[in-house]
């Protein structure tokens, strides 16, 4: 594994905190919109029209949007008809990874309470021989980022613990 090489977008793993799940509920072609922005709010300082502070607020995070192929009898799909159709929300924890050609995690995003929040299928064309495009857009509260890099300081805390 090259550490010194920024890593490829195209071998990724996406797992849902969901029950009953099927094998193809691991496989998304795109995943999008891991964002995460700082709100901030001006603040004038009395006596000085020069300039205005920014002072941080609260974070803000984007809709996360999945891309895959149209799956009959998924646990995902199950998952967000249950949402759109019945209007019975059940927040789930999900689990995006970028993996490296070995298959293991460089860097992943832990969402929180992700919700299905639109689900839109690609365009029917008689004219073409494509497959099928299911999006799922989901909203949720926050996400954490675990990357290789707190192995190595949860590694370097660990030994230096022990003592021989």
């Amino acid at each position: 594994m090259d550490f010194f090489a920024p890593p490829v977008g195209f071998h990724f793993l996406v797992v849902f905190e969901l029950f009953p799940q099927t094998p193809q509920d691991f496989r998304f072609q795109e995943v999008s919109g891991l964002d995460v922005e700082i709100e901030m709010e001006p603040i004038k300082e009395g006596g000085q029209n020069r300039f205005t502070h920014q002072l941080p607020v609260r974070n803000r995070y984007t809709d996360i949007t999945l891309k895959r192929g149209l799956f009959i009898g998924s646990g995902i799909t199950l998952w967000c008809k249950n949402a759109i159709e019945d209007f019975l929300f059940v927040p789930t924890n999900v689990l995006i990874s970028l993996l490296s050609p070995e298959h293991l995690p460089l860097q992943s995003w832990y969402v929180i309470n992700a919700v299905p929040k639109k689900i839109q299928v690609s365009n029917f064309n008689a004219m073409e021989n494509s497959v099928v495009v299911e999006s799922l857009v989901l909203s949720y509260n926050y996400f954490t980022t675990i990357g290789v890099e707190s192995l190595f300081s949860g590694a370097a805390s660990v030994g230096a613990s022990i003592s021989i």
